[in-house]
C-alpha cells in the first residue's frame, strides 16, 4: 500500500503539470513543469522525501530501460540520417558540456551559499 500512496502522489504531480501545460499557453514541457512543482513542495517541506523516495528511486532505476526504443529507431533510421549525424553530434557535446559547465557553477554557488547561513 505503501508503494501506491507514494506512486499516486508522483501521478498527481504529472496529472498538475499536464494540466498547467494545457492551460498556460508558453512551450515549456509538462515535465519541466512537474519537477519545477516537486522540487517547490520538497524544498518547503509540504512534501517530505520520505513520501515518495521508494517509488522515485525505482522509476530512476527503471529509467535506462527507456532509452531502448529511441536507441533502436535511431539504429533504424542511421539511413535517412546520415546528413545530420555530425552536426546533431557536435550540438550534442557542446551543449552537453555547457548544461555540465552551468550545473556545476550554480550547485558551488549554491554550496557556499548554504555554508555562509550555517
Amino acid at each position: 500500500m505503501k508503494y501506491l500512496y507514494q506512486f499516486l502522489i508522483i501521478a498527481l504531480i504529472t496529472f498538475i503539470s499536464e494540466l498547467l501545460n494545457y492551460i498556460i499557453p508558453l512551450t515549456i514541457p509538462a515535465s519541466i513543469y512537474g519537477l519545477v512543482i516537486m522540487l517547490v513542495l520538497l524544498k518547503s517541506g509540504v512534501l517530505k522525501l520520505k513520501y515518495i523516495k521508494d517509488v522515485g528511486s525505482f522509476l530512476l532505476d527503471t529509467m535506462p530501460i527507456m532509452f531502448v526504443p529511441i536507441g533502436v529507431e535511431i539504429i533504424t533510421l542511421y539511413s535517412a540520417m546520415t546528413d545530420f549525424i555530425f552536426p546533431a553530434t557536435v550540438i550534442t557535446i557542446v551543449t552537453t558540456i555547457i548544461v555540465m559547465v552551468v550545473t556545476g557553477l550554480v550547485s558551488q554557488k549554491i554550496i557556499r551559499r548554504d555554508k555562509e547561513n550555517m
